[in-house]
């Protein structure tokens, strides 16, 4: 089994080395990862950090073997939280200061209902596999292109036969009600009651080749699916059925945003990135500075982009640079998963490194 979160150029080559043994245990104890909590550590700041979310003024991390970390001083300090599972997570995201979602290997959802203090297991790589063969199941009855329907009742049937083994690596919700997960080799479920069931939509989602999904943007009904080999895909129903969309570049995305003018920015690989004022119709190319890769973006509160890169590199974009990047201090000088903005205005980093806090871009590494 492969970590593929949507990270990129060494540090996703670390990843595929580090974890691969992680995941190849996980895969032959999944009772254990899936049923043992996760174990608290001494200094919890300074783990592998994967994914950063906001919940109001709360800061939270999610990173590997399960860790679960909480700031409530915009990154000065950071706490450790129990956590039911001992598999590595990939990506969290909260609706509002209560409520949120975190997800990760051997198909894992969790869930929150009080600001991260505790996190339940909402779906597991298990149950998610014997969704999808159900769905396939019935598709089979039904379907008007046999062929089609043949192949995703095989790959759902692989899916049991593999067991848990492959990582969910993005989450978004549009509400408290209505959200969707995707990762690896194309697994893609959605909710639209919190969490509380899900149903498969891997056989709604134009994806031919079963490609690894790494991020998730939305924009008003819009969502947008990025992933390897320069995958693309829109939906215009809210997130109920995608097609794929004509693709730049033949390198993976790793991270997509919606500037506050509507644009659609995509970047990934050896430093490429696109933008697109035409929801996916069409893209133009961003001259980048060097190919390093970028792995993580956020929207701040202004309507900003900003891109972090495997260098520490830290670029903005915004609609008044057009299709251009702006480079935005010095390098952080160390690789960056996931950049977030606090609630007092300072960024937080989190990586192989741990988590960094420094008051602006422009400003070295505070902590």
């Amino acid at each position: 089994m492969i970590n593929i979160r949507h990270v990129s150029g060494l540090v996703l080559a670390s990843v595929l080395s580090v974890t691969t043994s992680i995941c190849r245990a996980e895969t032959k104890a999944v009772g254990s990862v899936l049923t043992t909590p996760a174990m608290q550590i001494v200094a919890p700041s300074r783990a592998v950090f994967i994914d950063l979310a906001r919940a109001a003024d709360r800061l939270i991390a999610v990173g590997e073997r399960g860790l679960i970390v909480l700031s409530d001083d915009n990154g000065h300090s950071w706490r450790q939280v129990p956590v039911p599972v001992s598999v590595s997570l990939s990506s969290v995201y909260f609706v509002d200061a209560q409520r949120g979602w975190a997800v990760g290997h051997s198909g894992t959802v969790l869930a929150t209902i009080d600001g991260g203090e505790h996190w339940a297991v909402q779906l597991s790589g298990l149950q998610a596999a014997q969704i999808e063969l159900q769905a396939a199941q019935a598709e089979k009855v039904t379907a008007s292109d046999a062929e089609a329907a043949d192949m995703r009742l095989q790959n759902a049937e692989r899916l049991i036969a593999d067991g848990p083994d492959k990582p969910f690596l993005a989450i978004r919700f549009s509400d408290a009600n209505h959200g969707l997960v995707v990762g690896a080799y194309g697994m893609a479920f959605a909710t639209q009651d919190g969490g509380a069931s899900w149903h498969s939509l891997m056989g709604r989602i134009e994806n031919p080749s079963l490609v690894h999904l790494y991020a998730i943007a939305e924009k008003n009904n819009l969502c947008f699916l990025v992933g390897e080999q320069g995958y693309l895909a829109r939906s215009i129903d809210n997130g109920q059925s995608f097609k794929q969309l004509e693709s730049p570049y033949e390198g993976s995305f790793f991270t997509a945003q919606v500037r506050d003018d509507g644009a659609l920015l995509v970047a990934g690989l050896k430093g490429h990135a696109y933008l697109s004022s035409d929801d996916g119709d069409s893209f133009q190319r961003i001259a980048v500075s060097s190919p390093v890769s970028f792995s993580s973006s956020v929207r701040l509160a202004d309507g900003t982009l900003l891109l972090a890169n495997q260098a520490g590199g830290i670029f903005s974009s915004a609609a008044s640079h057009g299709a251009a990047l702006q480079s935005v201090g010095k390098p952080l000088g160390l690789p960056v998963s996931s950049l977030l903005e606090a609630a007092d205005k300072s960024f937080i980093a989190a990586g192989f490194a741990g988590l960094s806090r420094f008051a602006h871009p422009a400003t070295d590494v505070s902590e």
